[in-house]
């Protein structure tokens, strides 16, 4: 009797949950795997789907966002209001204008002139300017990472917010929650929270919230701004290469930082109090006491646009802006990411450039720090090499860098990377630069992978032996779900 009924329940739950699936209209990778998945391990494919298998983000954080997002179109408004700010078309590439009304389109952010950088290329000459930064912030500070990890140049950046806010310096610090880890307990994140700093986890887990979101949602910027004046944004997490992972066998991590004045600070100023209002579940209309637009000055000539993205936020602006660089390439495309997991859309694009003649790199490290996204990512390898791409394993650490140069002329810098993860389920946030001169310095940066790495060729990438490309398989029918 029991046993038919169980046969009963096990039918109607799983076919069911294909049914939901289906319904849901997902991209059919996803779907596919979700259904393939669910058939194989019933039990565990239906738990694991209803847990991580849809980007649900809850009511109340659905709600927040809304906000957020109604007050910060009103923001890009006024932030584009000043003539200085607009950018003459005509002496830029001819894909820049409509990349730029794609971004505005689906990320109400506009592109503005008026911009100074500077590229770091190394942890040492990051910290060691964030820290004078610090030093010389006079009314706030406002800092949001994956990551916090004790040891070297972190515990130099905590002493000097704790100094800062010894002088009246605002600072608020938000941290997601499970790449924060350990470090939310620590003697570390005590002596700053004493010190009067706000301290906040991003996407915080838990039974309740497991029930009304995916927990596997995370916040994946890395921004800092300072007095509204200054902004970084990069690759790096608030970790010294030198301490972290060290025990992962993978090298020390390799990431680079841009250091931002002009006009591009208030997008990302509203990106982090705007992340901030969310998690506090507090009115957006803070964020217009919060952001001072006068400070911001026009201060060089490079321009920019800021795409923040993720689940409730912009859908797939980040997808669609990475295709339309893609497609405008007619000479060269240089992408660096540590994880490679693209979707068909992107494989699509990037043979479609390599078979137009556009000499297509793409440079990713030997060693990264998960078994199951390395032998993913590897499955793609042959196809890529097939499609006449250049494949280039970086072995002087982890490359963790993010970014896109495309003819010397446009190109992508930020959080994300190429992986389904990044468009779909993290949020990020990427500079698209419309730039010769800050895609140029970038450019050169790669170089420099590019001469740290060794070029896979594909006759002897086909000889790998029979359970390795098995397993890269397996893996590969996976990826949607990694």
């Amino acid at each position: 009797m029991w046993s038919y009924i169980l046969l009963i329940l096990h039918v109607g739950v799983t076919t069911g949950s294909v049914v939901h699936i289906v319904m849901l209209r997902p991209k059919s990778s996803i779907a596919l795997a979700w259904i393939t998945f669910i058939m194989t391990f019933p039990v565990v494919g239906v738990g694991l789907y209803f847990l991580i298998g849809e980007r649900r983000i809850g009511p109340n954080r659905s709600n927040n966002i809304q906000q957020v997002r109604s007050y910060q179109k009103k923001f890009s408004s006024l932030s584009k209001t000043s003539p200085e700010t607009f950018i003459d078309w005509s002496k830029q590439p001819e894909a820049a204008q409509s990349m730029s009304k794609l971004g505005h389109s689906m990320a109400a952010t506009y592109a503005v002139t008026g911009n100074a950088f500077e590229l770091f290329p190394e942890a040492h000459s990051v910290f060691a300017n964030i820290l004078d930064d610090i030093d010389k912030a006079k009314r706030n500070i406002f800092m949001e990472f994956y990551i916090w990890s004790e040891g070297g140049y972190a515990d130099k950046v905590a002493l000097a917010l704790i100094k800062a806010a010894e002088r009246g310096v605002k600072c608020h610090i938000l941290v997601d929650d499970i790449g924060g880890g350990k470090w939310w307990n620590s003697e570390q994140a005590k002596a700053l929270d004493h010190a009067g700093i706000k301290l906040l986890k991003a996407l915080p887990v838990g039974i309740f919230r497991t029930l009304v979101g995916r927990t596997d949602l995370r916040l994946h910027r890395k921004i800092i701004i300072i007095d509204e004046i200054t902004a970084w944004t990069g690759s790096m997490n608030m970790v010294d290469p030198e301490f972290f992972k060290q025990d992962s066998g993978v090298g020390q991590w390799v990431d680079a930082m841009v250091r931002l004045q002009g006009p591009i600070v208030i997008p990302l100023a509203e990106t982090v109090m705007g992340d901030w209002v969310v998690e506090r579940n507090k009115s957006a209309q803070s964020l217009i006491a919060s952001v001072d637009f006068s400070a911001a000055k026009q201060c060089g000539d490079s321009n920019m646009q800021v795409i923040a993205s993720g689940p409730g936020q912009t859908n797939d602006a980040l997808l669609q802006m990475i295709l339309a660089l893609i497609y405008a390439a007619r000479e060269e495309i240089v992408l660096t990411t540590p994880y490679l997991i693209p979707d068909d859309s992107l494989l699509v694009a990037l043979r479609g450039a390599a078979a137009r003649g556009v000499n297509v790199t793409l440079v990713v490290p030997e060693k990264v720090d998960s078994f199951l996204t390395r032998h993913a990512s590897e499955s793609y390898f042959e196809e890529l090499l097939g499609a006449n791409i250049q494949i280039a394993r970086y072995h002087q650490g982890l490359l963790h860098t993010k970014s896109i140069s495309v003819d010397n002329a446009l190109s992508m810098f930020g959080t994300a990377n190429i992986d389904m993860r990044s468009m779909w389920v993290n949020y990020e946030v990427s500079l698209f630069i419309y730039d010769q001169s800050f895609t140029r310095q970038l450019r050169t940066l790669q170089q420099t992978y590019i001469d740290g790495a060794n070029q896979i060729e594909l006759t002897e990438w086909n000889q790998r032996s029979f359970l390795r490309k098995f397993m890269q398989n397996i893996l590969r029918l996976a990826s949607p779900l990694l």
